[in-house]
């Protein structure tokens, strides 16, 4: 998607944080921690991360890291949860340019802006939304609070009740599209658009029988 800014949006949590930021000037200071943190994890990948190397990167004190994250994997973490929030942003900006009885259109809409953020935005290809680090490492959750988000943003946009069936098949359509788009990006390093094109056929037909 043309247009994606460095910056990702402000976070909406602060409960995972050492310290929550008050003034805009250390909210400020926080949103170019995470953007050195997302810089170095592209150029150096999660290993060679630190909390020094994410300082010298932002142009603030390392005590400035520590004020707000005990380690470089809370840092991951809240990357993780800004991309998450940033990802959640994107869709709801667009979700109204989507007719309301079009869930077709919705979900290539959720599934587009997902592949625009893999491909475009600092950090996100290694990190996403926070079930591939360490590299590999099982989800543990990740994919639960994203079906959240979306089954909330769908149901909302649609006129249907997020009831337990529309949460389940939400849930199942994030583990599968997970799995086939990490094998898409494995194969090629822009996304296989032949695997994407199959997630997408697999998502529609697959949610067809309780949205239809």
């Amino acid at each position: 998607m043309d247009g994606v800014s460095q910056a990702g949006p402000p976070l909406r949590s602060a409960a995972h944080l050492r310290r929550a930021p008050v003034q805009q000037r250390s909210a400020d200071r926080l949103a170019r921690i995470l953007d050195a943190c997302a810089e170095v994890l592209d150029e150096k990948g999660y290993e060679e991360l630190s909390t020094r190397t994410v300082a010298a990167r932002a142009g603030v004190p390392i005590g400035s890291v520590y004020r707000f994250f005990g380690n470089k994997r809370a840092l991951v973490d809240a990357l993780a949860r800004r991309n998450l929030d940033g990802y959640a942003e994107r869709i709801a900006a667009r979700l109204p340019g989507v007719r309301a009885d079009d869930w077709r259109g919705a979900v290539d809409l959720v599934l587009d802006e997902y592949l625009a953020m893999k491909r475009s935005v600092p950090g996100f290809a290694l990190v996403d939304f926070g079930s591939q680090i360490p590299v590999g490492a099982p989800a543990v959750g990740a994919n639960h609070e994203v079906a959240g988000r979306l089954t909330e943003l769908l149901a909302a946009h649609l006129g249907r009740a997020a009831d337990a069936e529309l949460r389940r098949a939400v849930l199942v359509s994030v583990e599968a599209a997970d799995a086939l788009l990490q094998l898409a990006f494995r194969e090629v390093p822009s996304g296989d658009e032949a695997i994407v094109s199959e997630t997408r056929e697999l998502l529609r037909a697959y949610l067809a029988r309780i949205l239809d």
